[in-house]
């Protein structure tokens, strides 16, 4: 096992298979695929509320009914409830690419013109079809659609432009509709009987009466491209929906028969699926570019305007970082998108916002990608002006300026970083100085410059006389960085120098040259290490302080993407395009761990708490998150992670946490990108740590009020005697129980009834016994095992009442004439069997505070029967003893730490 395993993807929302929608109540859900898993989000508020399962292959189909779900993977079909598999179906010898909810069966088509009809009410254990249908050679499937009100009856469309009506239930071709002269892509039914609506690859709309075989309308997209997607609506307007390979969506009106309107920035990428809610005015929008949306029909003019919606990146992202104490990350992607993600709860994802492109977009008609800003190369984050003024700088692709960005509000700033406005040139690197106050941009005619990030205004410009031209380098600058006190700043040029700079006075401090281009640097503010990535694929570690090289890291096979420090300084993890990605110790100058990829690592980010590891990848939309085992788990015994030298394969994390299947196995497709929604941890094997101690992860109360007990009780004895209702019904006299309830005195029994009471009173003083039963019972089983884990996990569901109940019930009552055989009593024996099992929990340090709080409460009730009887005393003594040589451990361990705390807090500064 490495030092970081697979977790969980984040950022994916959808993918190029259409959803599927279903109704429960008044509530509606849509499925929709991520890959090879499939997630359902409610469409109230679009919340993510169930994420399936990895299955083996790329989803292909989904179709959905209740608690059931169908996902077609390869030649197979999962059937889950919920997010549970219960079936399999396999049948099809070839790749399936639609799926039919129909009634109690599901229709599946493959490729090659077979369709299998499945059971699946109440047969989830048979996984054979009831029957199959083989649509011909010459006919290859391209939808599937159910008219209304037709019996056993679907109409399937082709590539070759033919429409066929099918009886499921005889297996015959009902009638063949006059061909197009273009591929079918989509077709769909309308609320009207009859009538289907038909969407061909040359863009046109056909509206076909398939009762008569007669056109009623046609339409013609003004964009070119073909028809992915219809929709009808049902909420009583005549309108119609279609969706286009470019992104855009037409509304049409029937009974017109023109144009309604259209949403022209409706998405960047093709449309996927198009639905109406069931007698709603919403409309519902899925696309390849990783988003989901609802319009709403709502406005005066009846046009939709945009209701909710969740995107993540439409194309990879270039750049991350660790912000909020790890509990999100911001991405930069070549979708010119700068996005905040949430590692915690995937709704509180979103996009940092660009002021008003929608309406500027609609303004000059244009997209909204082209007034978006150009994609982000570089960009830094400080937290700690948040609530000041803006805390990111990024720097966009050939523009010679710097954006600045305030979180706080997730917008972008009122102020642009604009360096040498007398020779503009695109702004390459940025850094932000550790206090917060001041930005450091580099251009590519090597030009540096420091602004105040409050006003925005330049503050001075760093020149090196000696490149004989006013300016910082010669050449391009490669990276920038600022130490923590703001007394110098580091910055490397593409061809191989470094300088370091005095940050206020600007004159440069020092100088030395690595030999190749420099293509990235980083700097450790806290010890004081910077790290350089150059052309040769060699790292090299300088000490900025004495102006030295002190470590030099080779072994990348290829160009390296990405580097970073993690926050104590101790290791280096670096990525390169041959898929690898390396950790270095930086004390010991060695590689401790390396792991490959099938898709090479483009960007990662260490959390502060070094606990996950995000990385982007090639061609991948998503995050990937890597949990660090060392810090969930003991360390191995040999005292190391491993050599270094063996490279590991390990497959991308996918939506689910669960296992992966092995990336050379021949079933499993490319690595293909999820997202997840449940932030768990793996399952991990615990060992106990040497010289430490686990505790049992309770309630602080749980424990603590086992402790004092006695003071709750005396806090909520009452005060006062329970007094006599007012209207009590005078048929039923009042009086008070034990407890201080008022309770109703039942009628006077006659003596048939005396038998009949007779057995209730029985029943009720077995009922009484049972919870002492099951006490004695589960603690006497684990004792003849030897094994108490059982009977922890029992006494730990207990209340603090319920527990002190059970010890009082082993009490010892000793009388004058009996001295002699209390120590033969059942009492001694299960007195002394819980000294043993306090003593094997103390010397495993399991449990360690609920165990102690027992002790203590088991003392306080059976501390006079230890003392009288010799057999108890004698396990008492190895108690005391086991007792104080753990704690003396544990107490050396917290000496230093309480040295420490007591000289700063009486330190003057």
């Amino acid at each position: 096992m490495g030092i970081f395993e697979p977790f969980r993807a984040i950022g994916y929302i959808t993918t190029q298979v259409p959803f599927s929608v279903q109704r429960l109540g008044t509530e509606t859900f849509v499925t929709v695929c991520v890959g090879k898993a499939f997630q359902i989000y409610n469409c109230a508020k679009l919340n993510l509320v169930l994420v399936g399962p990895q299955l083996p292959k790329k989803i292909r189909a989904l179709a959905s009914y209740r608690d059931y779900t169908f996902a077609a993977y390869g030649c197979n079909i999962a059937v889950f409830k919920r997010a549970h598999q219960v079936a399999t179906w396999e049948g099809h010898n070839a790749k399936i690419n639609r799926l039919l909810l129909f009634g109690e069966h599901i229709l599946s088509l493959d490729v090659k013109g077979n369709m299998f009809i499945w059971g699946f009410k109440g047969k989830t254990e048979n996984n054979s079809p009831v029957g199959n249908i083989s649509l011909g050679n010459k006919f290859t499937p391209s939808c599937i659609m159910h008219p209304d009100t037709y019996l056993n009856k679907i109409i399937v469309g082709s590539q070759e432009g033919s429409l066929e009506l099918w009886n499921i239930s005889t297996k015959k071709k009902l009638y063949e509709f006059k061909s197009w002269s273009s591929a079918i892509s989509c077709c769909v039914s309308s609320p009207a009987l009859d009538l289907v609506a038909v969407g061909c690859s040359d863009g046109k709309i056909h509206v076909h009466n398939i009762r008569y075989d007669e056109e009623v309308v046609n339409f013609s997209h003004s964009t070119r491209g073909s028809v992915t997607a219809l929709s009808f609506s049902t909420d009583g307007q005549p309108l119609l929906a279609s969706g286009g390979s470019s992104g855009v969506i037409s509304i049409w009106n029937l009974e017109k028969r023109r144009l309604h309107s259209v949403i022209g920035d409706a998405h960047d990428c093709s449309i996927i699926s198009l639905h109406f809610l069931a007698n709603e005015p919403v409309l519902m929008s899925s696309s390849a570019d990783n988003s989901i949306k609802m319009w709403i029909f709502d406005t005066s003019d009846g046009d939709p305007r945009l209701l909710r919606f969740r995107s993540g990146h439409s194309a990879p992202p270039r750049c991350i970082s660790f912000y909020s104490n790890g509990r999100h990350i911001l991405s930069a992607g070549q979708d010119r998108a700068f996005r905040l993600f949430s590692v915690i709860q995937d709704q509180q994802s979103r996009e940092l916002s660009q002021r008003n492109v929608s309406k500027r977009a609609k303004k000059l008609k244009l997209k909204e990608t082209e007034i978006k800003l150009k994609p982000v190369i570089p960009f830094d984050v400080v937290e700690i002006r948040e609530r000041d003024w803006c805390n990111v700088v990024t720097c966009h692709m050939d523009t010679a300026q710097a954006c600045v960005w305030r979180l706080q509000n997730f917008v972008i700033g009122e102020h642009i970083l604009a360096p040498c406005p007398q020779n503009p040139t695109p702004v390459k690197v940025c850094s932000i100085s550790a206090c917060g106050n001041f930005a450091v941009v580099g251009t590519a005619a090597g030009w540096l410059e420091r602004f105040n990030l409050q006003s925005g205004i330049s503050r001075c410009s760093y020149i090196d006389m000696t490149e004989g031209r006013a300016c910082a380098h010669n050449g391009e600058v490669a990276g920038v960085a600022c130490d923590s006190t703001n007394t110098v700043m580091i910055s490397a040029g593409l061809n191989g120098d470094i300088k370091v700079w005095n940050f206020k006075g600007r004159d440069m401090m020092s100088r030395w040259e690595i030999g190749c281009p420099v293509v990235k640097i980083v700097y450790h503010r806290y010890n004081g290490l910077l790290a350089t990535v150059a052309d040769d694929l060699v790292i090299r570690l300088f000490d900025v302080v004495a102006l030295r090289m002190v470590r030099k890291f080779e072994g990348n096979t290829d160009r390296v993407t990405d580097v970073c420090f993690s926050e104590d300084g101790k290791w280096l993890l670096t990525s390169s395009m041959d898929g690898t990605l390396r950790i270095w110790d930086v004390i010991l100058g060695r590689q401790i761990d390396a792991i490959h990829v099938d898709v090479s690592v483009t960007a990662l980010s260490l959390s502060p708490n070094m606990d996950v590891l995000a990385t982007t990848h090639v061609d991948q939309n998503g995050v990937y998150l890597w949990v660090n085992q060392a810090m969930f788990s003991a360390p191995s015994k040999s005292g190391s992670y491993g050599s270094g030298k063996e490279i590991v394969s390990v497959n991308l994390p996918s939506i689910s946490t669960g296992n992966s299947l092995d990336s050379n196995s021949e079933e499993a497709d490319k690595p293909s990108p999820q997202e997840v929604l449940d932030v768990r941890l793996p399952t991990i094997e615990h060992e106990q740590i040497p010289y430490l101690v686990t505790l049992s992860m309770l309630p602080k109360s749980q424990w603590q009020s086992l402790i004092n007990l006695d003071i709750i009780k005396a806090r909520n004895k009452p005060i006062e005697p329970p007094k006599k209702p007012e209207k009590a019904p005078f048929f039923l006299p009042s009086i008070p129980s034990l407890s201080g309830e008022i309770v109703f005195k039942p009628r006077e029994s006659s003596e048939g009834d005396k038998d009949s009471q007779a057995g209730e009173t029985e029943n009720i003083k077995i009922k009484a016994d049972i919870p002492a039963f099951q006490f004695l019972q589960s603690f006497q089983q684990s004792a003849e095992e030897n094994d108490f884990a059982a009977f922890t996990d029992y006494i730990k569901g207990l209340s603090s009442s319920t527990l002190d109940m059970e010890l009082r019930m082993l009490q010892i009552v000793v009388q004058d004439d009996d001295d002699n055989e209390s120590s033969i009593r059942p009492e001694v024996h299960f007195i002394g069997l819980l000294l043993d099992y306090y003593i094997q929990e103390i010397s495993r340090r399991n449990s360690f505070e609920f165990i102690q709080a027992v002790i203590r409460l088991f003392l306080k009730i059976h501390g006079e029967s230890v003392r009288c009887q010799p057999i108890l005393q004698e396990k008492a003594e190895k108690l005391l003893h086991i007792q104080s040589v753990i704690w003396q451990k544990i107490d050396k361990l917290f000496q230093s730490t309480r040295c420490m705390v007591t000289f700063l807090s009486n330190s003057q500064f």
